[in-house]
């Protein structure tokens, strides 16, 4: 009985070492016995496995163990188990080992520490290949170090996006969007008490654009930032809203001196020359200024975009502040500039003429055509009442436009009558003859040549005449319009854009006129004006000749023509027709008028009917 009992209790221990050797081979799991006294190893047969050894003793040399250890895992894996000897506790380690064939593979090893029944020291422990498991997590390091690097990339990627959103490429100023957003939270703190918005314009950056390049209008528009920026605080804000328009945000400052002497001190920086090669580069500012109490304020950038207009305006390079009244002036401006829109389509601006006399015959030569409007409310307006605001919003070359197709009419009207009308003059601004539609649309017209002059301001086109400008003057002369130049001796022309310029006639600006019947000085003035014109086959037309005092002199002086009140007042197209018939018809005469003395065929001794 004893004996199959024990022989059944051998049977089950020796299914319990098969089960286990199996569960080991399946799980490639070695089992390894080191003896610390005896120096001796014992192995399994699946640690040979492991180490690809070939052997199958269960013997081996530690020096099987320690050739197989990568090199860099050496000096780790004889420390660690030698500290787990020292501490006679638990032996865990992760190495690598270099197969026969070259492959390195990655271990576990965990043992534990026992003595045996005779106290002999031992570990006994396990070993199995976590190569899989190594390059599975590396490979998930790798992924997570990947997307925790895009992660940090887009994150990037997303302030570069919004720093770009709110801030401008050139300069690096914030941009309108950011100063909009900024202006409204500072209106919302409580901790701030005042505010100011100070609207800077460059001037004359057109023009270096023009003549020395888009590059150096972006260093100047760099050199502006800088410059603004250095004479605010941390607290305040600079920012570019235009192509050379900033704006600059003041916060709690005390008041309007403060104001003033910030933005003196801004304008003063922006004087200064800028360096661009071996070129310096003028320029200066225009800056509208507006100041308020936080819980008073209004906008202050629309206010302060008032001051600006108004400080260019006034001749720009200097500072303007907001007011009430500024702002009322504007308000104005606007709409007898939308009431002059509507009278443009409504033909409500008409040609009066002022005739132009031979200074020595008095027969009439030519005449003038000058813009009338007839308000429906207000009556007729002399150009003095819409031509500044006409010139402000751009509608110079429309009212231009609508005088000559008016002219022309009058003209048409005329000949009808069987009346032969004299050459007229039409003023012609700077923005229509720069228009480069418009001699296409001149010659849809069809004028007949030598009828219509037109009449260029000195200071305009005389100072310096661009190529364009120069080419639509020859294109306009080539068609039988002749050239005269108006208000000569107003501005600063020179005699080179005079001959440039190569006019029919010239008119001497009333301002000169006006004393040569006072002072020699003035008399030799217009003499050497006529000499000039002379020397140049360019007639000479004398305007503001208000007494029989100025036609003598003027006549003396070489003067080919004369216009003025002391010749005839602007009358509307009706009356000219009147007159016309009265000189050109000597058996009729004229309804009204107060003729004085006698007149031959084409005459004219006396003045026009006076009209405002």
């Amino acid at each position: 009985m004893e004996e199959t009992v024990s022989g059944r209790s051998e049977q089950e221990f020796q299914d319990l070492l098969r089960r286990l050797e199996l569960a080991l081979e399946t799980s490639q799991i070695g089992v390894w016995q080191h003896s610390l006294n005896q120096e001796e190893i014992l192995w399994d047969l699946q640690m040979h496995k492991l180490y690809q050894t070939g052997g199958t003793d269960r013997k081996v040399s530690s020096a099987v163990w320690l050739n197989a250890l990568h090199p860099d895992d050496v000096e780790r894996a004889i420390a660690e188990f030698e500290a787990a000897t020292a501490e006679k506790g638990f032996y865990n380690s992760q190495f690598r080992i270099i197969l026969p064939e070259g492959e390195i593979r990655y271990l576990r090893s965990r043992a534990h520490f026992y003595e045996g029944p005779d106290g002999e020291p031992s570990f006994i422990g396990a070993e199995w290949d976590v190569t899989a498991d190594v390059l599975l997590n590396r490979e998930l390091t790798n992924q997570k170090a990947v997307a925790e690097a895009r992660a940090i990339a887009l994150e990037q990627s997303r302030a570069r996006i919004e720093h770009a959103a709110d801030h401008d490429y050139l300069t690096g100023l914030p941009n309108r969007r950011y100063f909009d957003r900024r202006l409204a939270e500072l209106r919302a703190d409580p901790a701030v008490k005042t505010l100011a918005v100070l609207h800077i314009d460059l001037d004359c950056f057109k023009q270096i654009n023009d003549k020395w390049g888009h590059a150096a209008g972006d260093v100047t528009l760099q050199n502006a930032a800088v410059r603004i920026s250095g004479s605010i605080t941390a607290k305040d804000m600079v920012a570019r809203i235009g192509g050379d328009e900033f704006v600059v945000v003041l916060v709690d400052i005390d008041g309007a001196d403060d104001l003033k002497t910030i933005a003196e001190d801004i304008l003063w920086r922006l004087r200064r020359d800028i360096r661009f090669h071996h070129e310096m580069l003028p320029v200066g500012a225009s800056i509208g200024a507006a100041w308020s109490v936080v819980g008073e304020a209004g906008n202050l950038l629309a206010e302060s975009d008032i001051a600006l207009y108004q400080a260019k305006k006034s001749g720009r390079n200097r500072v303007e502040f907001f007011t009430p009244k500024l702002q009322s002036d504007l308000q104005a401006e606007r709409q007898l500039a939308e009431e002059l829109r509507l009278a443009l389509i409504r033909h409500e601006i008409v040609p009066f003429y002022q005739i132009q006399v031979d200074a020595r015959s008095r027969r009439i030569v030519g005449l003038e055509a000058l813009a009338r409007w007839w308000h429906p409310e207000k009556g007729l307006l002399a150009p003095a009442g819409f031509l500044k605001v006409a010139e402000e919003y751009g509608l110079t070359a429309e009212i231009d436009a609508a005088i000559l197709n008016r002219v022309l009419f009058d003209r048409a009207n005329w000949a009808m009558q069987s009346l032969t009308p004299p050459r007229i003059a039409v003023n012609i601004s700077g923005s229509r003859l720069a228009d480069p539609s418009l001699i296409e649309r001149l010659r849809a017209l069809n004028i007949p040549p030598h009828t219509i002059t037109f009449e260029l301001i000195e200071t305009i086109f005389l100072d310096d005449p661009d190529d364009k400008t120069l080419a639509n003057i020859d294109a306009i002369k080539q068609m039988g319009i002749e050239i005269e130049i108006d208000d000569f001796g107003s501005g600063h022309a020179s005699l080179i854009g005079l001959v440039k310029l190569k006019p029919k006639r010239l008119k001497i600006d009333r301002q000169l006129v006006t004393a040569i019947t006072v002072s020699d000085e003035q008399r030799r003035l217009v003499g050497s004006i006529v000499e000039i014109a002379r020397a140049l086959s360019v007639e000479v037309i004398a305007e503001g000749v208000e007494t029989e005092d100025h036609a003598r002199l003027l006549a003396r002086a070489g003067c080919d023509g004369l216009q003025g009140y002391a010749i005839g007042y602007p009358s509307p197209g009706n009356e000219i027709a009147v007159l016309l018939t009265s000189v050109q018809r000597p058996d009729q005469h004229p309804a009204s008028g107060n003729s004085q003395g006698n007149a031959g065929p084409t005459g004219f001794a006396g003045r026009q009917s006076a009209h405002s």
